[in-house]
């Protein structure tokens, strides 16, 4: 029963029905009695903005500011460390009364174990930004732009996207530290099934890659890819095919003289066959590359498989085809334009395919082969230090000191090497 107004009423919808036509009349001891019942949600939507804000308390610090704009906001009043202070709810009808009153129960409940529920939202808060920011996604995403920060090819970025996406798929969206080797291992045996194991092999290798990320900026404590090494399938190491009997690469030196292709993909070709650079090096050169006065061509380290910038020696021949080809595509900035596209390089299987149309099968001869070729034949004629001919493949000794005298003083050796390869491949073509 409310008490000390003109009559008696049974509940606060009663009392509320009595104020609405009797304001003028309540007396103060009412008034304030009604001033500090708990809220209701009748209440609640009863209450109308004013010129200035205005406070309704609902008991234990809890209460509910009406702006003039209109606004409902949930606010809890508290003492600590002798200081008043303000918590936030949220906005009424969205956190509801009941929900208010929990909040509230919940602040209590901290500051009565010493602990600041302000400073305990701020934490929480942190802790959200940070979970949302150590989904295996966000990490992965880091990754990448890293590694495109640090100018790695685009066909890497690419291949590591595609890897990354089996990952993705199944559990991209989960925090990191909550991903198990069990979890890994779902996409890398679904791989595995349709017999890709070497593909098995580097997508386990590119999520160990996310997780050690993780570590290094304090994510991650442990990486579960370490304990699926021995799940795998190992496969069978197939090496790339080349040809190094003289005799047989002769003839494919002819195949590819006579071949009636794209003037694109015969220009690349012959380079390849005189050059033996790795073919994604040479499908995405661009002229700005060549020094024609120094007849040099400088491999971008972005573009090279050891991420250093790579300097070789053009032979009179190399020039002569690339003179050739200049005509065509020396206006645009790529050597060997798409038809398709100016602005996009020949495809990595552009030289494949047509030595497949040549009559040659990748078991017998593929595009990274004529490495290996070169590489057997030069070593076999005696001529050439053998460090000489890793620098010009572009490969790394063992020592810094090494790396460094490859880059001196086997550049002369280099350029006398082109030469003689160039003329070796004259006489394969059978040329006076």
């Amino acid at each position: 029963m409310v008490q000390g107004c003109p009559g008696e009423f049974v509940g606060i919808q009663q009392f509320c029905w009595y104020l609405r036509g009797h304001d003028d009349q309540i007396p103060t001891a009412c008034w304030l009695r009604y001033q500090h019942m708990p809220l209701t949600d009748t209440k609640i939507r009863s209450l109308k903005p004013t010129e200035k804000p205005t406070k309704h308390s609902d008991g234990g610090g809890l209460f509910l500011l009406v702006t003039p704009q209109g606004s409902k906001l949930w606010r809890m009043a508290y003492r600590f460390g002798g200081k008043q202070k303000t918590l936030s709810f949220g906005n009424y009808p969205i956190i509801t009364l009941a929900e208010a009153r929990e909040k509230r129960d919940n602040a209590k409940r901290l500051l009565a174990n010493g602990v600041d529920p302000s400073q305990q939202a701020k934490l929480e808060k942190i802790k959200r930004q940070v979970s949302s920011a150590s989904t295996f996604n966000a990490v992965a995403d880091e990754l990448l732009a890293k590694a495109e920060r640090e100018g790695r090819a685009e066909t890497t970025l690419i291949k590591k996207r595609w890897l990354l996406g089996f990952a993705r798929r199944q559990f991209g969206n989960r925090p990191i530290t909550e991903i198990t080797a069990l979890e890994i291992l779902v996409p890398l045996r679904e791989v595995e099934s349709e017999g890709n194991y070497e593909t098995a092999l580097r997508l386990r290798a590119t999520i160990g890659q996310v997780f050690r990320y993780a570590i290094s900026t304090a994510r991650a404590e442990n990486d579960p890819t370490f304990g699926l090494r021995g799940a795998l399938i190992t496969p069978t190491v197939t090496h790339r095919a080349a040809i190094t009997d003289r005799e047989k690469f002769a003839g494919l030196v002819r195949a590819i003289w006579g071949y009636d292709g794209t003037p694109e993909t015969c220009a690349a070709l012959k380079l390849i066959c005189l050059l033996y650079p790795r073919p994604g090096e040479l499908r995405l050169a661009e002229w700005s590359e060549f020094d024609f006065d120094k007849a040099t061509w400088t491999i971008p380290a972005q573009r090279t498989k050891m991420r250093r910038e790579h300097r070789k020696p053009l032979s009179d021949a190399a020039i002569e085809v690339l003179f050739d080809l200049r005509r065509l595509t020396g206006n645009r900035a790529l050597v060997f334009p798409s038809i398709r596209s100016p602005q996009r390089p020949i495809s990595e299987n552009t030289l494949n395919g047509a030595l497949r149309r040549l009559g040659y099968t990748q078991g017998e001869a593929t595009s990274h082969g004529f490495r290996a070729s070169a590489s057997s034949l030069l070593n076999e004629s005696g001529k050439w230090h053998p460090d000489a001919i890793e620098a010009e493949l572009g490969h790394l000794g063992a020592d810094q000191v090494r790396r460094a005298y490859h880059r001196a003083a086997y550049w002369d050796e280099r350029v006398r090497m082109a030469e003689w390869w160039a003329d070796e491949i004259t006489a394969m073509l059978g040329i006076a």
